[in-house]
């Protein structure tokens, strides 16, 4: 009965037309900012998404080092154990170390990943390539893929350059007082090709095969800097970080894509609760407009209350009234707004109105993802504002009633 007259009461037109013009403003308002909302959420979605596909390209599923220093000691059982894992589907074994290269006057200081020739069934590098291709050559005669800045960086163009690059890498051997000459390896290698993931990536980056990292680094064939590993798809992943954890013990950390870069995901998760809690502050501005709207009808519909208090109306059936009202004009208020950021999502990946400025990006427009956790938690907020922006009213028409009895 309660909804009936909120109903009836939302629908009638007003004695004074200001009741009219202040519930019109608030229903707008709440429509502009839940509409603002859904779409701001849903375009920082569309940059989530698309940093972490790029992040997933370059970071494998699974990532496995050593807790005690840098060099992980591997053994054909360690290797064996990891690969008959239920949920696995590649390990391949990475050298990775601080290198110079040098071409000509121009250098360029970079992380040199030595990979075995299986590296693609683990990493989405090999996919991202400019020019040239995924070859890393071999020991005697390298070949380097470097990432666009790097390129850049050393004025080169990959595959067509006669001269060759030269590696400096760090001297194992070599001890603190050692000549500078000798706290260097050096080594000419060849460009074969260019990737381009993002600009993290490619400035800092170049890879070549695994036998000539170890040749340089003075490694024995059973150290590496890290085991990566490719799930399954629909694997849990977590479950098999946990799992293979268990299983190779405390001696080394398995690591997630996530936790790779915690600091990265979790900002971005941060930046969403803001977004969040700026949204609910904006919202709970234009719920004070529901507030007037409802004290002004509470204050015209006097006698209505005396009416249904004189036909056994209860308190809390009167109180309910206008909290329903306010649920109301809120919940019409967010289904338009809901319904026009919907539509504006679907026009922006659909015709990509808005671009973005400049030429440095991967895309050209801003990306939109819609989430239906997203659409959920914005009508729990405006729930929320329903129910704050309905309480005062309805404590109003309480005090109302007890004066007419």
């Amino acid at each position: 009965m309660t909804t009936l007259f909120a109903w009836r009461y939302f629908k009638s037109k007003k004695t004074t037309n200001a009741i009219n013009l202040i519930s019109y403003i608030s229903m707008v308002a709440v429509a502009v900012v839940t509409a603002a909302l859904v779409v701001v959420l849903s375009v920082f979605n569309g940059f989530e998404q698309l940093v972490q596909n790029l992040y997933a390209d370059f970071y494998t599923d699974i990532k496995i080092t050593t807790t005690n220093g840098k060099w992980l000691t591997t053994s054909p059982a360690m290797l064996q154990q990891i690969t008959g894992t239920k949920g696995v589907a590649a390990v391949e074994p990475v050298i990775q170390e601080r290198a110079m290269l040098m071409q000509g006057e121009d250098k360029s200081i970079v992380w040199l990943k030595g990979v075995e020739p299986g590296y693609a069934n683990v990493s989405g590098v090999p996919r991202h390539l400019l020019r040239g291709q995924f070859a890393l050559g071999n020991e005697e005669t390298p070949a380097l893929v470097m990432g666009s800045g790097v390129e850049n960086g050393l004025q080169v163009i990959a595959g067509q350059n006669i001269a060759p690059v030269t590696v400096y890498l760090p001297n194992r051997q070599a001890t603190l007082d050692a000549d500078p000459l000798t706290a260097l390896h050096t080594a000419n290698a060849f460009t074969a090709g260019t990737f381009s993931i993002q600009q993290e990536f490619d400035n800092q980056y170049a890879f070549t095969n695994a036998a000539f990292m170890r040749y340089m680094l003075d490694l024995p064939p059973n150290e590496v800097t890290a085991l990566e590993i490719a799930a399954t798809p629909g694997t849990d992943i977590e479950q098999l970080s946990d799992k293979l954890q268990e299983q190779l013990g405390k001696s080394v950390a398995v690591q997630t894509r996530y936790q790779q870069n915690q600091a990265l995901f979790a900002a971005m998760k941060i930046e969403k609760i803001i977004i969040m809690a700026v949204a609910f502050l904006i919202l709970l501005i234009a719920a004070f407009n529901i507030i007037s709207s409802l004290t002004m009808m509470v204050l015209e519909k006097e006698k209505d209350i005396a009416v249904l208090q004189a036909m056994g109306a209860t308190s809390t059936s009167v109180a309910g009234i206008f909290l329903k009202l306010g649920a109301l004009l809120a919940g019409v208020g967010g289904l338009i707004g809901g319904m026009l950021g919907v539509l504006i999502c679907l026009g922006q990946q659909q015709f990509h109105w808005v671009k973005l400025g400049g030429q440095s990006f991967i895309i050209d427009y801003y990306p939109v993802e819609m989430r239906a956790t997203d659409f959920l938690l914005v009508g729990v907020i405006i729930f929320t504002i329903a129910i704050i922006a309905g309480f005062a009213p309805s404590r109003r028409a309480l005090r109302i009633q007890q004066s007419l009895r």
